[in-house]
């Protein structure tokens, strides 16, 4: 039986993740005394004699915490931004290709995908890849997403009884164009340019919509049907699959995948104007979802175990 250590299990990535664990037959959780959380000290001995370690931290806080580890087995899966575009690092969406996955069967640090950058990448990563756009092709997207993912504070304020006026409609943020998943957007697809990026948070607790316009002078070969089929034959796992016609009667609901730790990838649109679109939950596979799906891989269970598919 490993022995598993969440490091900063009080947050809402943490506390998702400690829900999926709960009850598991292969693993124990291993907690710090609350008057011990802040304590170097302890949490050092603490992380230094466990099997896998969750960081669930700001990103200064998550360096800091594999700085106090000394034991060269320890695996750490961290969910900040600190440590994704690394290349000492496996970066944790292991169904982009073999070669992700296999880093990260045998990696000992691992960088959980950030929310907006999984849909991103999900669409994005195969068409590169495939050689249907380029990578210096200049493109946009956009990305709804629930409150939740701002963490507790923000879910505080769409929360409050008294809720503001300008929290009762969606909100546009990342403004001056320099969203920290953007990095990882460009590492991983490939691409020379960011992408002009609008992610908006909506009054819905946790859902994910990431949207990605192309039109036809932007492919380098094929069209609508080939990008299509790209997608089914690289995305048809339980964890991540292409649907075919998945709207909801003309509309694509951002909650439809609420609670779940799965991503469904749907292309829209016409020869001319085409339509990506990937959907999941940002506590789901935009977070939670995604590290226990990595710690699964590490323990060499199934991918889909203790998971909401």
């Amino acid at each position: 039986m490993k022995k598993v250590f969440i490091d900063g299990k009080a947050g809402t990535t943490g506390l998702r993740i400690e829900e999926r664990l709960s009850g598991r037959d292969d693993i124990e959780i291993v907690t710090i005394p609350e008057e011990l959380r802040k304590d170097p000290a302890a949490k050092k001995e603490i992380l230094n004699s466990v099997d896998i370690a969750f960081l669930c931290l700001p990103d200064q806080a998550s360096i800091e915490s594999v700085s106090l580890i000394e034991n060269e087995n320890v695996v750490v899966i961290d969910t900040s931004t600190a440590h994704r575009t690394n290349d000492n690092w496996a970066y944790g969406f292991p169904e982009l290709d073999k070669s992700f996955e296999n880093k990260i069967r045998n990696s000992k640090r691992i960088a959980v995908p950030g929310c907006h950058a999984s849909g991103f990448i999900a669409l994005v990563y195969p068409l590169v890849k495939n050689g249907i756009i380029s990578p210096d092709t200049l493109l946009t997207a956009h990305s709804l997403t629930g409150y939740s993912g701002g963490g507790k504070n923000m879910i505080a304020q769409y929360e409050d009884d008294e809720l503001d006026m300008l929290l009762q409609g969606p909100r546009q943020y990342g403004l001056t164009q320099k969203h920290k998943h953007l990095p990882e957007m460009l590492k991983v697809t490939g691409l020379k340019n960011a992408p002009v990026f609008c992610p908006i948070v909506g009054t819905f607790y946790s859902g994910m919509e990431v949207t990605v316009p192309l039109f036809k002078s932007q492919l380098l070969k094929g069209g609508i049907e080939d990008i299509k089929e790209i997608y089914k034959k690289a995305y048809n796992t339980p964890l991540v699959s292409y649907v075919e016609a998945g709207d909801e009667n003309g509309f694509l609901s951002s909650v439809k995948l609420e609670g779940k730790d799965s991503m469904q990838i749907e292309v829209y649109g016409n020869e001319d104007r085409i339509l990506l679109v990937a959907r999941y939950d940002n506590l789901g596979k935009g977070a939670s979802g995604a590290a226990v799906e990595c710690l699964n891989i590490v323990l060499g269970a199934e991918k889909t175990k203790t998971l909401e598919i």
